[in-house]
């Protein structure tokens, strides 16, 4: 039973992950900041997206 619920969270994570990162790209932002804001996501994958939704790039 817990490996399922791992994997499904694990799952959510990739997913809500993937879609941080296409939101940051399709952002107005600079391009070291898109850049600097994928990585840390991709780095610190629970805070980089805490962070990222209370404080990175907002609009497209």
């Amino acid at each position: 039973m817990g490996i399922e619920v791992g994997g499904l969270l694990g799952l959510i994570h990739l997913i809500v992950a993937i879609w941080a990162i296409i939101k940051v790209a399709q952002s107005s932002a600079g391009g070291l900041s898109k850049f600097l804001w994928i990585l840390f996501i991709l780095f610190f994958p629970l805070i980089g997206l805490l962070v990222w939704f209370f404080a990175g790039p907002k609009g497209s």
